[in-house]
């Protein structure tokens, strides 16, 4: 079968590439292992949507993605018949602590005209009762004797009032593709691509495992976890220098202590002093997950297929009890309540949206975590270094740019290049 574009991989990432490139006239086949739209490592996202980045691209970045969440329907274009998604507007709380004071963030906010506020500790308390503002740095194992010292100090916070979160991240995934199938897009779902094919020196499509064929100039690896082996499988990784890899995680729903639920105005907070970041969620509960504190163990995994999708003890008992410092209200649950995901991190938690050295084969990788956001714009930039190609452009060479459309301002792609100097960041989800 011939084609003008495969995407591998039908996520919040994928969809939103195939959309774009369908709406542009392409003819695209998507093509995913799992059994639905979304139903990989986007069912396990927190789906935050946020702009407290460090690099001006990103949060230009996450700022344009971020009008088109607030619009969703008028984005796609079409009403999907079985709901659409929703963007709930709860604010978002980053705790001003040690190695993380947010001036970075505030100068890029202030030069693209994002409000926040900065809170003392008495305003915090205030503002949000049913927070702590104590300081308990550095984030600390819980055998660690000094876990359950009092406060240090006392913490401010950056606030901006605009944050909040996508109700359903899989029926996003889902609204996407229901769109792109609108502009004749194609979804095949329990399909693995075996080998990624070549006429020459370019790409000239894939292989199923199954056998079958499927012949486009173009293809794009929007294959979260399973990304680094499609890449591999490809002979590009090799010469990429930041590279991605599985990382396993673990994201809870705990009950949502009185005072902190949505009903509340509850924020998304994030806590690096404490190494957490939590959320309300519908039907009275939390999201809960890690920021990576250096005192945590990393388990980055080779197979992305061989992993455990449960919920491990240790884990819960961590991270429950650091909110518990952060939340006193909050009653640590008897049962396991949360679920385990596989995350698609590079070296230095930006992701890679870019060409490769197989001309036709580009990469939209290293996504998961962090990146749900800014999956309306990833879809752009997609398209935008696809049409640079075509164009004779070499972007290692000449830069790509990409307008934002709300801000007039250009975001360089560079920023997500496979051959970047690794960037000083976080080092966590939380970007």
């Amino acid at each position: 079968m011939k084609t003008d574009a495969v995407v591998i991989g039908a996520g919040v990432i994928g969809g939103a590439v195939a959309l774009e490139l369908a709406k542009a006239g392409r003819s695209v086949v998507i093509v995913d292992k799992g059994s639905a739209a979304g139903a990989g490592s986007t069912s396990a996202s927190s789906a935050i949507i946020r702009f407290s980045y460090s690099t001006l691209d990103a949060v230009l970045m996450a700022w344009e993605s971020a009008t088109v969440w607030e619009n969703w329907a008028e984005y796609l274009g079409v009403v999907d018949p079985d709901g659409m998604a929703k963007f709930i507007r709860t604010g978002y709380l980053v705790y001003r602590t040690e190695g993380y004071d947010g001036e970075t963030v505030r100068k890029i906010w202030d030069e693209i005209g994002i409000p926040y506020d900065i809170l003392t500790a008495d305003e915090l308390r205030k503002k949000f009762p049913a927070l702590d503002a104590g300081s308990y740095w550095p984030p600390k194992t819980i055998d660690d004797p000094a876990f359950g010292d009092d406060a240090v100090g006392e913490l401010s916070g950056l606030y901006d009032p605009l944050s909040g979160f996508m109700d359903d991240p899989m029926l996003a995934a889902h609204n996407l593709a229901h769109a792109a199938k609108q502009h004749g897009a194609e979804f095949l779902f329990h399909k693995e691509v075996s080998e990624i094919t070549r006429d020459g020196d370019v790409v000239s499509g894939v292989v199923l495992k199954t056998g079958e064929r499927f012949e486009a100039p173009i293809v794009i690896n929007a294959a979260g976890p399973h990304a680094a082996a499609i890449n591999r499988m490809a002979g590009v990784y090799d010469e990429m220098k930041v590279h991605h890899r599985p990382l396993r995680q673990e994201v809870f729903s705990p009950p949502a202590p009185k005072g902190f639920r949505l009903e509340d105005n509850a924020p998304v907070v994030a806590d690096l002093d404490l190494g957490q970041y939590f959320r309300p969620h519908m039907g009275d509960l939390l999201n809960v997950g890690t920021t990576e504190p250096a005192c945590d163990p990393l388990h980055f995994l080779d197979d992305a297929d061989n992993w455990n999708d449960s919920v491990s003890v240790e884990f819960f008992e961590r991270v429950m009890l650091r909110l518990a410092r952060r939340l006193p209200d909050f009653g640590i649950p008897h049962k396991l309540l949360g679920i385990g995901a596989l995350y698609d991190v590079t070296d230095d938690w930006i992701p890679l949206y870019d060409k490769s050295s197989l001309p036709g084969f580009f990469m939209a990788c290293g996504t998961s975590g962090n990146q749900f956001k800014n999956a309306p714009l990833v879809g752009k930039f997609m398209r935008t270094l696809i049409e640079a190609q075509e164009q004779g452009i070499d972007h290692d060479v000449t830069p790509v740019e990409v307008m934002g459309e709300f801000t007039g301002m250009p975001i360089n792609l560079s920023a997500f290049s496979r051959l970047r100097t690794q960037a000083d960041t976080a080092g966590n989800v939380m970007g």
